[in-house]
């Protein structure tokens, strides 16, 4: 399929899932494979360059991880950081300590001497460091290119045996020139031609598909959301009228949500698309109910009902369409990366479908890999620019028990803060922004007249990939102005507050 490919080998630091984003996103293809990989399997994948991600560990601790020491006489450039630049010095036969003083956050890095690697970077730039050990030491036939103040070998390296270390995080937007390293890692020491883009993903994606499916019956959940979206309109381009989507609307979308699913997939695409109305359904199986596990219990049980249903009246199909993607795989317990989550859209249909194999398009892919490949295949950007929203939907932005008054009152609050951050050309700068019903309320003054209504929470955040976010600063003209909006034109709305916790501590979401 790629005729390169770069190897990402995993020891459990909290941006490996980065590392192998920025590569992917410098048009190269990579797998984030786990640290205790065999040689053997390496061979196999052949991999045009190798990279060690950072890790926890010290090296010298008893279970600290390791490689095969083969890896580093096949010829294959390496590069490795944080943890991995320490595992390298160590296992090759360089010295790495304890620092006394640990280095955490910003750092001014100086270069000492010129190599391939670090081509077009400054003598002095700022690095990101997250670290107590350090190389203290090179192994022989390796040269220290860089240091900082209390790093005496921030960047080494052979350019004979294209062997490299970094200490810092190039990988993060805080590095300065950490684009510029992992870019020269990939073209100037790796030669990598750079054939991974997403119009060469989609065009033989599509032919894979059409070979696989050769008009056999196809059946795709679609939930609304990007991932199943970008999903079913890939295999509708290469299956047509033998993919049937079913779309459970399960009374807990954003506004007009529902109404542009099956615009634009059914009346502009033209696809087979049925919809099923469960929102009476579901709000009976949820009155009452105030626990947030319980509501996602409910609501994945009843998905999963309300979806057999549809499916028992399809009949047999040959292939169950599920949007799984890459961060799903590898959240699920692949590499050496806890086990975060399965994925909600489609947990537990295989077992209520009559199919004979799944197909999953976008399993090798990324978010942003996800939204480039639905603009490719020109889905409006109202839908590959959505932002991330949870299976369970507006149940878990209502603090407590949902009703229907409170998901009236929800998606107007909700649309009018969406509404007004478009409006201000914020959009494209925030990764998530949205309403939360609280489960307080206040008094307040509407008119003449004494008030007694909902506290409602607007929530804003700025992130890469989620792992981590920071509150938007949204300027305060604006938020006056989503205020002024939701207490004017929103019914059991008096109050509105805004979320200034970053994560962590708190998640982005509020259940």
């Amino acid at each position: 399929m790629f005729h390169q490919k770069v190897l990402v080998l995993d020891f459990g630091g909290q941006y490996n899932q980065l590392i192998a984003r920025r590569v992917r996103d410098l048009s190269v293809y990579c797998d984030l494979k786990p640290c205790d990989m065999s040689i053997d399997e390496i061979k196999a994948y052949d991999p045009i360059g190798i990279i060690f991600t950072g890790g926890p560990n010290s090296v010298y601790a008893e279970n600290a991880p390791r490689v095969d020491e083969k890896i580093f006489g096949l010829g294959i450039p390496v590069l490795g950081i944080c943890y991995g630049c320490q595992l390298i010095a160590h296992q090759l036969g360089g010295r790495v300590e304890h620092a006394e003083t640990s280095e955490y956050g910003k750092c001014e890095c100086h270069m000492v001497k010129s190599n391939a690697l670090c081509e077009g970077i400054p003598q002095k730039s700022i690095a990101w460091m997250s670290h107590t050990d350090y190389v203290a030491s090179v192994p022989a036939g390796f040269e220290g290119y860089g240091v900082t103040e209390n790093c005496p070998v921030a960047i080494y390296g052979s350019e004979e045996r294209k062997i490299y270390g970094v200490q810092f995080h190039p990988e993060v937007a805080h590095s300065e020139y950490g684009n510029t390293i992992l870019h020269n890692f990939l073209y100037r020491v790796c030669g990598a031609a750079g054939d991974w883009t997403m119009k060469n993903f989609v065009g033989e994606q599509v032919a894979r598909l059409k070979e696989k499916i050769g008009g056999k019956k196809v059946l795709c959940a679609m939930s609304g959301g990007v991932d199943s979206a970008v999903a079913a309109a890939l295999v509708h381009k290469a299956a047509g009228d033998a993919l049937t989507c079913v779309f459970v609307d399960h009374g807990l979308l954003r506004k007009y949500e529902a109404q542009e699913v099956m615009e634009v997939f059914r009346d502009g695409m033209g696809m087979n698309l049925i919809k099923a109305d469960a929102g009476a359904r579901f709000l009976k199986r949820l009155a009452g109910v105030s626990d947030p596990e319980k509501k996602r219990k409910i609501i994945g049980e009843e998905f999963i009902k309300v979806f057999e249903i549809q499916a028992k009246q399809i009949g047999a199909v040959d292939f169950l369409v599920q949007g799984t993607i890459y961060p799903d795989v590898i959240e699920s317990g692949k590499g050496k990366s806890a086990v975060i989550k399965s994925h909600h859209n489609v947990g537990g249909l295989p077992d209520v479908v009559d199919f004979k194999e799944i197909l999953e398009p976008l399993r090798d892919l990324f978010k942003d890999e996800v939204r480039k490949v639905g603009r490719e295949l020109g889905l409006p950007a109202h839908v590959v620019e959505r932002q991330p929203f949870p299976g369970p939907g507006l149940a878990v932005r209502i603090m407590g028990e949902v009703t229907e008054e409170k998901l009236a009152t929800l998606r107007d609050a909700d649309y009018i803060f969406r509404d007004e951050i478009a409006r201000a050309g914020l959009n494209g700068d925030i990764w998530q922004y949205f309403a939360v019903i609280t489960s307080s309320k206040t008094v307040g003054v509407q008119g003449d007249f004494r008030t007694y209504e909902n506290v409602i929470a607007l929530r804003a955040v700025t992130s890469v990939d989620a792992m981590t976010a920071d509150w938007a600063r949204i300027p305060y003209d604006v938020l006056e102005r989503v205020s002024v909006r939701i207490t004017n034109e929103v019914a059991h709305a008096n109050r509105i507050v805004y979320d200034v916790t970053s994560k962590p501590p708190a998640t982005i979401e509020w259940e």
